[in-house]
């Protein structure tokens, strides 16, 4: 996913408010995983949507979802915990609203 995020990619953190509060990667939309059903409109039409969660578990489960409504949505392999320890960008605080 980093050379996917380089060249502005769209990535979904599905965590909790906390965890992404705590550290998520920059840039990435939060939306909770139990969220996702009702804002699916916050998703972009026609790109790629890479989900991220802590270690991938739940990643996972929302890629199933989002794929079985028609987007394009890939799982990111070993979560915000292997983004992390790549040293690779992050930032905290609360997801800002549109």
């Amino acid at each position: 996913m980093a050379a996917a995020r380089a060249e502005g990619a769209f990535v979904l953190d599905c965590r909790e408010p906390a965890e992404y509060e705590g550290g998520h990667v920059a840039g990435a939309h939060h939306i909770p995983l139990q969220s996702i059903p009702e804002r699916m409109g916050e998703l972009p039409d026609g790109r790629p949507v890479y989900v991220i969660c802590a270690s991938g578990g739940r990643s996972l489960q929302a890629t199933d979802y989002l794929r079985q409504a028609g987007v394009e949505a890939y799982s990111v392999v070993g979560g915000t915990t292997a983004w992390a320890a790549q040293r690779r960008e992050m930032e905290t605080g609360r997801a800002t609203t549109a």
